[in-house]
């Protein structure tokens, strides 16, 4: 008769000490693996969002100055941001016309609520700063005198939908330089001098229409439709950057915050208009180069704009420098922070250059050893301010 094969107790108890020992093997490797893949992913979609975070900034520091008008008509006001700190930035209005708006700002290492205490916090001031399509839009107007003798208003095509402006948007319009006066002024309605928006129309409004053989540049800045700005508020849109205390991701260090880009609406909030730049940023700070003595070349660097007025700002900016510290990924306990070493004694970042900007104190940030520091900095020329 054929016996019956099997295992014995022993066998099976051998197996099973083989197995847990395998297991035990491939989970000592696996989970280290799994670990530091996972803070790999972290820094790689850091470095993702630090680079096109860092392309909007300067993409919009560029465009600072797009459209705005350089002179406003005696009487006219208009208003910016309701209510602080934001209003801090807001332009004057002096003998009841509002000053020209200046096309960059920063309030520099500022003690603001829900602001990353020392920071900087910039503004910058564009018809094309905004979000909408309308914003990104802009054309010309002439007068003509047609065959028949009669004037005949005519709108610039650029032949596609996406450039044209449409029936649906709000704009401004500028008369522009003249001789050596070097003024962009804001047009007003000829039938109400208070007046300096119109909703745009292919036959173009003959109340902000140029005389004849001359040409006025329109602007778009807001969608009719936008259940927020229901006006034109101000004739430009305006942007503020600044690093905020709220919403901050958890893999965000204490006492770091998040960049954002909040665009002032046409009801004076930003509401609506809060974009996520750069995540876990301890520090900014701008600076600014100037050519104090019109020679071409920056002759003076300063990190305060308050006291120069909008036509000073035009010709002295030549160039603006932002410095961000942030660290990339999340904590690390098996990383250690070292920008000296072999000592790695230091425990400071210098954020700016040439005296401007601070020091900033790591050991304000618990556990700052464990996270994977880096200091951007990038240098715009602005192209707008100029016109």
């Amino acid at each position: 008769m054929k016996k019956e094969g099997g295992f014995t107790l022993v066998e099976l108890l051998i197996t099973m000490v083989v197995f847990v020992l395998t297991i035990a093997a491939a989970t000592g490797i696996f989970v280290p693996m799994l670990t530091q893949f996972k803070q790999q992913s972290k820094i790689a979609e850091s470095n993702i969002e630090n680079i096109i975070g860092l392309e909007l900034l300067k993409r919009d520091i560029e465009h600072a100055g797009f459209g705005l008008p350089w002179n406003i008509p005696v009487g006219i006001t208009y208003q910016e941001a309701s209510s602080s700190p934001a209003s801090n930035y807001n332009e004057p209005t002096v003998s009841g016309t509002t000053n020209p708006p200046r096309a960059i700002l920063s309030g520099n290492n500022v003690n603001f609520t829900n602001v990353v205490n020392g920071s900087d916090y910039l503004v910058l001031k564009a018809t094309n700063i905004a979000m909408s399509d309308a914003s990104a839009k802009w054309t010309e107007v002439i007068s003509k005198i047609d065959a028949t003798g009669n004037k005949k208003t005519m709108v610039r095509s650029w032949g596609s939908s996406v450039d044209d402006l449409s029936t649906s948007e709000r704009v401004i319009v500028l008369i522009p330089s003249k001789g050596e006066n070097n003024q962009r002024i804001l047009k007003t309605s000829d039938n109400d001098s208070t007046k300096f928006s119109v909703q745009f129309n292919q036959n173009f409004p003959a109340d902000f229409a140029p005389p004849q053989g001359e040409v006025y540049l329109v602007y778009g800045v807001t969608p009719v439709a936008d259940p927020i700005d229901t006006a034109l508020r101000m004739p430009f849109n305006r942007a503020d950057y600044y690093i905020s205390k709220l919403n901050i991701p958890q893999k965000c260090a204490s006492n770091t915050g998040v960049l954002r880009k909040a665009v002032l609406n046409h009801s004076g909030t930003f509401q609506g208009g809060i974009h996520q730049i750069l995540d876990c940023v301890a520090d900014m700070q701008v600076i600014f180069g100037r050519d104090t003595d019109n020679d071409g070349d920056v002759d003076n660097r300063t990190d305060d704009l308050s006291g120069l007025t909008a036509q000073q700002i035009r010709e002295q900016v030549k160039d603006i420098r932002v410095y961000i510290l942030a660290h990339e990924g999340q904590k690390d306990s098996n990383f250690t922070y070292c920008q000296d070493p072999p000592s790695c004694s230091d425990k400071t970042i210098y954020v700016g250059e040439q005296g401007l900007g601070r020091d900033f104190d790591l050991t304000t940030i618990p556990d700052w050893q464990n996270y994977r520091w880096k200091l951007d900095r990038i240098v715009v020329k602005p192209k707008n301010l100029r016109g």
